[in-house]
């Protein structure tokens, strides 16, 4: 295997964990530029990218490429000079035997997807509503549903939808700006305009935005300097008549660290969920997923990966595109029992067990906190609630009996176990917001 195609082979499994925006930002002009012995080096476009893969992909990189390589025992990350195309940003993937998934280029001056349309966003039950409104504001931006709010779980087409609505705005509007932006890449956006004393010109050129589309704004969270930014850029916007729409993994509500008069503008406009897909929707996905890349599987083989691949859509290309590369570079048609070994890695019947530490880890990370201040004698209600919650889940989700709970969390009596699973429980039938809050916890703490 070349170090090219053994580099596409790494950046084929990222993109199944990865949002587009985040491989985009994040993976665009990197490569495998030398191997020595044992040891990987990887090119980056500039330092900032090279700082960012190192601190949060570094461990993922290395661990597939042992997984495709046994020799390879560490990486290095080194900046090297790109020149840009002219007017576009580079493809974004390119697999062996020059097979090529995502051939797209992004618009340099929207940051859109032109691939993301209406057109082939699949729609179910579970995301008819943003669907719908996510329509309305592409016909009529700026005057109805503002700020439209959309959030889902990873990996269920929000990225897909919010860009959608852009790229339509530029049809029927061609003389409207449209950017769509990671808030990943607000914030260095942000940063880098402090940084070289340029925040008036950064604000300017927001303000003539008319259509302003943030991905993962839960990224914001705890950011002070960025969230205020925005606040202003926010206002400057809504009070133009500007479109606003959002994306997040969670509702409003469950945004841990963000200021009451953000939270209160993004509950002021629509607030859109989309659910997780039903079998019938899942199957019609990978049909047009198909029809996209002009290949054919039979039936029995999309039920097998539907029925199995329940919760993220993600997941289900990446299934699909699996079968489609070793179609083409074996040049012979796949079956049930072949695309089952091929996809075993993916697809583990099994139920996936889970540990005490993990609901803490993950209950913790969600609520901006350290695992240990969950341990604190401390009556604050930002401790006291994510504490109750991760008793319940403990319950619910472990099955540790109440004394145990009771005894891990500083020997507190079981009694206080059974109260904080008693108001967690009663929470979720009453609250649907809040239900869908730990839903997604759920899902969290259930994750690869």
């Amino acid at each position: 295997m070349t170090k090219e195609e053994l580099w596409q082979s790494v950046l084929a499994q990222i993109q199944l964990s990865v949002s587009p925006a985040n491989f985009a930002t994040w993976f665009k002009n990197t490569k495998i530029v030398g191997v020595n012995g044992s040891s990987v080096i990887i090119g980056t476009p500039n330092a900032f990218s090279k700082e960012w893969l190192e601190k949060k992909y570094g461990k993922t990189i290395l661990k597939i490429l042992r997984n495709l390589n046994t020799q390879i025992k560490k990486i290095e990350f080194q900046v090297i000079s790109h020149k840009p195309p002219k007017n576009f940003a580079q493809k974004s993937v390119e697999y062996p035997d020059q097979l090529k998934f995502e051939e797209f280029y992004l618009d340099k001056k929207t940051n859109l997807n032109p691939k993301y349309t209406f057109e082939n966003f699949v729609v179910g039950p579970f995301n008819e509503l943003p669907h719908a409104a996510a329509w309305a504001v592409s016909e009529n931006p700026g005057s109805g549903y503002n700020p439209l709010f959309i959030y889902g779980g990873v990996g269920l087409g929000k990225t897909h939808l919010i860009q959608a609505v852009g790229n339509k705005v530029l049809e029927n509007f061609p003389n409207k700006k449209v950017r769509y932006v990671s808030s990943e890449r607000f914030t260095s956006e942000i940063i880098n305009a402090i940084k070289n004393q340029t925040i008036d010109r950064f604000k300017r050129s927001y303000h003539q935005i008319d259509l302003l589309i943030i991905d993962d704004i839960q990224f914001l969270s705890g950011k002070e300097k960025t969230q205020e930014e925005f606040f202003h850029i926010f206002n400057s916007l809504y009070e133009a008549n500007k479109q606003i729409i959002l994306s997040s993994d969670r509702p409003p509500k469950a945004i841990s660290a963000l200021e009451e008069r953000l939270r209160s503008r993004f509950e002021g406009g629509m607030i859109a969920d989309i659910g997780v897909p039903d079998f019938e929707s899942r199957v019609a996905i990978l049909k047009q997923k198909m029809q996209e890349k002009n290949i054919f599987f039979d039936d029995q083989i999309l039920e097998y990966i539907a029925e199995n691949i329940q919760s993220n859509i993600r997941e289900l290309e990446g299934a699909l595109n699996r079968l489609i590369i070793y179609q083409k570079i074996n040049n012979q048609n796949v079956d049930l029992e072949t695309a089952k070994k091929l996809l075993k890695r993916i697809i583990k019947p099994q139920a996936k067990r889970v540990s005490f530490q993990k609901v803490i880890d993950i209950v913790a990370e969600f609520y901006n906190l350290k695992p240990k201040d969950l341990f604190q004698k401390t009556r604050k209600q930002e401790i006291v609630r994510p504490r109750q919650i991760a008793m319940y889940l403990l319950r619910e989700e472990v099955k540790l009996a109440f004394p145990t709970i009771g005894k891990k969390f500083g020997g507190k009596d079981h009694t206080t176990a059974i109260y904080a699973y008693e108001k967690i429980a009663k929470e979720i039938e009453e609250d649907e917001t809040f239900s869908e809050e730990i839903n997604i916890i759920k899902e969290r703490i259930y994750a690869l």
